[in-house]
């Protein structure tokens, strides 16, 4: 034997129907709260903010963070092929 039930209700009238809570304020407190942080997590997403906490403080503008960047690269070559600077002529 089978039987089949078709119910045709809207979820709220399913939970009450059931005896569950109604938990949709609480829901909506958590999301503005969610929404609330993002909010205020979007200002530190910013590329300067990020640049200012990556970066050491003493390189401070493009110039600076050049030549950080080819002092790496410079100990990097010294170190496998023996040269100084990459950036002078060879001799």
């Amino acid at each position: 034997m089978k039987v089949t039930v078709d119910v045709d209700c809207t979820p709220e009238e399913a939970r009450a129907f059931l005896g569950l809570p109604d938990v949709q304020p609480m829901q909506q407190a958590l999301l503005k709260q969610m929404q609330d942080r993002l909010s205020a997590n979007l200002g530190a997403m910013e590329p300067e903010a990020l640049l200012k906490t990556w970066l050491p403080t003493q390189v401070s503008n493009i110039g600076a963070l050049q030549d950080f960047f080819w002092s790496q690269f410079a100990k990097a070559a010294s170190g496998a092929t023996g040269k100084s600077d990459p950036r002078k002529p060879q001799e």
